[in-house]
């Protein structure tokens, strides 16, 4: 029989390659998963249930945090408009009362506005209504319309309009987003960028 020589490295099995890209299904279908969240959050508000509890698992499935870097920058948020720490974030969506902040890292001097020195805070923010349960009024329907949708690879972008129902007016608000969406290292895309803002009005 004539002998074979593998090249070094070279396997005779080696393991098909992994497709890791974002696509626009996956992004719509995280819109929509984050959609529910708000309203499932704000109905368990109403009925007295606990709503932080859910408001944290739900984060810790739609969002990146844990594993690597979110951008996070929401709407209703003028003294802290910057949320890279998970426990920031949750200030905002449930309220900064419902919140404690235990540790964190700082990355700019302490007392600088915007920065990540919170070691002295007992609570979250004080400007956090929490948005989730729309300071207290809650929201009815969360509905997406995308301008559009850019996907590159393990990392998708979506910039649009979401409208927000409340439960207790019937009005409804736009806001403008820009979402990223990342494929993390189990497998499952998060949000790894998130910035909203209302319209511009001159």
């Amino acid at each position: 029989l004539p002998h074979v020589h593998l090249k070094p490295n070279m396997s005779c099995f080696a393991a098909p390659k992994v497709d890791k890209s974002v696509t626009s299904e996956e992004v719509e279908a995280c819109q929509q998963a984050w959609a529910d969240a708000i309203v499932r959050i704000s109905k368990i508000h109403k009925n007295g249930g606990d709503f932080v509890a859910a408001a944290g698992q739900a984060a810790g499935e739609l969002y990146g945090y844990g594993h690597g870097t979110v951008l996070f920058k929401p709407t209703k948020a003028a003294e802290y408009p910057f949320r890279p720490l998970a426990s920031q974030a949750m200030s905002y969506f449930v309220g900064g009362s419902n919140v404690t902040f235990v540790s964190a890292s700082s990355s700019q001097p302490a007392g600088k506005k915007g920065g990540m020195n919170i070691r002295k805070a007992e609570k979250g923010y004080g400007e956090d209504a929490g948005f989730a349960i729309n300071g207290g009024k809650g929201w009815e329907h969360v509905e997406f319309q995308n301008h559009q949708i850019d996907c590159h690879g393990e990392v998708a972008l979506a910039m649009g309009t979401y409208y927000f129902t409340c439960a207790t007016s019937g009005d409804v608000v736009k806001v403008e987003y820009t979402f990223g969406y990342k494929r993390n290292s189990d497998g499952k895309v998060r949000i790894c960028l998130h910035h909203s803002s209302v319209p511009y009005a001159a």
